[in-house]
């Protein structure tokens, strides 16, 4: 029902009811607009809320009120904002309407296309329009509007000339190039694994060209990385040939002014080329010709506020609503990609058997039968004697060109994790059972252990199951090793790599460089080797996802490194040879396709979508009781509930339920799902209840 307010009458229209019982237009002097409705999309969270509301036009605002514009307008007893996205004169009601507040802005900044691909996405995973609406259009600054409204007329800047693949000596790209070129044929959305990640197949380097081969051929192209550091690197690189003002960049971490200006930048059509992260996949880019998704892999692109989509998912949504290319692209494979690429909505861009042994490096195992024969302790040692030997070598360069090493590790930190030296069981912290870790040298020199979780210092550990005061190393983080390499290898200069001090690059010069995993810097002209260390512990922890993660991450390392032909060596400490053996083939793809084989098998995702509800024991039974599944089962198709920690008593706290569900049925489950949650959010009687599709995070 439109919004009633019967407590302040002097701001309604009452409308005369008509002999069909639908409202008629009263008569004004200065009579009323062409089109005298505007469907409003209220800015609220609040689920059955989520549909468009219409208001009266006041004559005042028919110029400034246009589809696309902020808005403000009374709902209830209260002033809210929202967004016009229509002008009709459709009156199917005789109830009383409310005239629009304000035009906050004259500049329409929600494109029909993306508000279209918006509501798609809150279909696909269940969500508020008004939620997904809120990581479509960047904050507001109204200074930066008044420069575009004063400069309306502004003509489109012209774009920089644009260089030939050729010209950064891309010679093996021939395929990737033609995939470019072809931008105005048929449309096709592409999934490609990069052999490499250095000189010629730097990816970077690539995405940049790829963006300049579009934007020659004067379409639009949307770039989408996970983070910040894959930004700053493709950035640099598209300054230095096309200067800052040939794309535009979308990312938050920029802040509000910035990200908004390029924003209109791009809106007004001033700008053919935008990167960005998450957020930059609704980019307005005119014209769209291409879409690049890099390392979807990364948890980065789910979007952690409700609706929770993946950027992934809505850039092809976006290509095929707008008739453009995609572009998956990574050093991996995700089990994601390979399932749209077996089921045809993604076509493979192979690269030759050939190319890609020439520009990949030797990988050695050292737990394979023929290493572990040689050196029996090496399953035992954090560093065998192979990886030291191959560091060794690539830091003096016996045998090859010297250059710097990669060490990834799984942990940051010194210690992050203690055990007990008697009966090794994790030491806990006595007042909130937290781990306990040593954040530094200097805390490990006094035997001052410190809590994870609260912080608390403890210079008097006893363990809880055999009474010892005595801790050892758990695990070693990326602090502690780059401490033990450097007195590994005196004279060599150390770097760390990690979140609180990322590296972007490292010259040629030999090195260690100590990295956690997914911060690893680039090399000039790649490394000489790399030690992947720490991954049995790795594979060690639960989750589904865990083996294609652990492999997508030495992937990542490995690529960096020089080919085998010009020495370049990859050492890997790990036991389990299903994820062992895909790196030393360098093929992801098919580690990719046995997982998805296998998840097909035991209808998991991303075989099967998936739907998660959370929130309080009695509010997610009663959802689920709500909940009609439009197709039949023998048993419960619901996982749970079952709560959330398996500390917290029966009954109190946070529940979680699960429900696999086909592809063929997905879009009725959706709506089943958005439904019930509506109606539950309606009765206002439940508890709060948090839904989420396809969680990245779900097993």
């Amino acid at each position: 029902m439109p919004p009633s307010e019967s407590d302040a009458p002097d701001a309604l229209f009452s409308l005369p009811a008509s002999a069909q019982g639908v409202a008629a237009l009263p008569e004004t002097a200065h009579g009323w607009p062409p089109l005298p409705l505007a469907a409003v999309i209220i800015d609220s969270a609040v689920p059955h809320l989520d549909r468009r509301f219409d208001y009266l036009v006041p004559p005042d605002l028919d110029v400034a009120a246009q589809p696309g514009v902020r808005v403000k307008v009374r709902f209830g007893h209260q002033m809210m904002t929202g967004w016009l996205v229509e002008r009709h004169e459709r009156i199917t009601t005789g109830t009383k309407f409310v005239p629009l507040k304000t035009v906050v802005s004259t500049l329409p900044v929600l494109d029909p296309d993306v508000l279209a691909l918006a509501e798609r996405t809150a279909q696909r995973y269940a969500g508020n329009v008004a939620d997904v609406l809120r990581n479509v259009v960047p904050p507001r600054v109204a200074r930066v509007e008044k420069e575009f409204v004063d400069d309306a007329a502004r003509a489109p800047e012209t774009p920089a000339p644009v260089r030939s693949v050729s010209d950064y000596g891309l010679s093996d790209l021939d395929r990737l190039v033609d995939v470019t070129q072809e931008l105005a044929g048929t449309v096709s959305r592409c999934a490609l694994a990069l052999p490499s990640a250095h000189g010629d197949w730097d990816a970077m380097g690539l995405l940049a060209d790829v963006a300049q081969q579009t934007a020659a051929a004067e379409r639009g192209v949307i770039i989408i990385v996970p983070d910040v550091r894959a930004l700053e690197r493709l950035s640099g690189l598209l300054e230095s040939r096309l200067g800052r003002g040939g794309f535009a960049r979308l990312s938050a971490s920029d802040g509000p002014t910035p990200r908004y200006r390029d924003f209109l930048r791009v809106k007004t059509g001033q700008r053919r080329i935008v990167i960005g992260t998450r957020a930059a996949v609704w980019a307005p880019v005119h014209d769209l010709g291409l879409l690049v998704v890099w390392d979807d892999a990364d948890t980065l692109h789910s979007e952690p506020r409700a609706p929770y989509h993946h950027a992934r998912e809505v850039a092809l949504m976006r290509a095929e609503a707008q008739a453009c290319r995609a572009l998956v692209v990574d050093t991996s494979r995700s089990v994601e990609t390979q399932r749209l690429v077996e089921s045809g909505h993604l076509h493979e861009i192979e690269v030759p058997r050939t190319v890609r042994h020439a520009v990949s490096p030797r990988v050695i195992a050292t737990a394979d039968s023929f290493n572990a024969a040689r050196d029996p302790l090496a399953s035992r040692a954090r560093l065998p004697h192979l990886a030291w030997s191959a560091a060794r070598s690539a830091l003096e360069g016996k045998n090859v060109p010297a250059g710097p090493v990669l060490v990834q590790v799984g942990r940051s930190g010194f210690i992050p994790g203690l055990l007990c030296e008697s009966c090794r069981n994790p030491a806990r912290c006595r007042t909130c059972a937290g781990p306990l870790t040593y954040p530094n040298q200097v805390a490990a020199h006094r035997g001052e252990a410190s809590c994870r979780w609260c912080g608390r210092h403890d210079r008097q550990f006893r363990c809880t199951e055999c009474g010892s005061p005595r801790l050892r190393a758990g695990a070693r983080g990326v602090d502690r090793t780059a401490e033990e390499l450097g007195r590994a290898f005196p004279q060599v200069p150390v770097l760390s790599s990690s979140a609180d001090h990322m590296l972007t690059t490292v010259d040629a010069e030999p090195a260690l460089v100590v990295a956690t995993t997914g911060a690893e810097p680039v090399a000039d002209g790649g490394y000489a080797s790399a030690l992947l260390l720490d991954g049995d512990s790795q594979l060690q922890r639960e989750g589904l996802r865990v083996p294609e993660t652990v492999l997508g991450h030495w992937m990542r390392a490995a690529t960096l490194v020089r080919p085998a032909s010009q020495g370049g060596t990859v050492v890997v400490t790990a036991a389990r040879e299903d994820v062992v053996g895909a790196l030393v083939r360098m093929n992801p793809v098919s580690f990719a396709s046995r997982e998805l084989a296998e998840r097909v098998h035991l209808q998991l995702p991303p075989a099967m979508r998936s739907a998660e509800i959370l929130g309080p024991r009695p509010a997610l039974q009663r959802f689920i009781d709500a909940v009609q599944l439009p197709y039949h089962a023998a048993h419960s198709p619901w996982i749970g509930p079952t709560p959330l920690s398996e500390d917290e008593p029966h009954g109190t706290g946070d529940y979680r339920a699960l429900l696999f569900f086909p592809y063929k049925v997905a879009a009725e489950v959706t709506a089943v799902l958005r439904s019930a949650r509506a109606a539950s959010s309606a009765r206002r009687t439940d508890g709060a209840v948090r839904l989420r599709i396809d969680p990245v995070d779900i097993l």
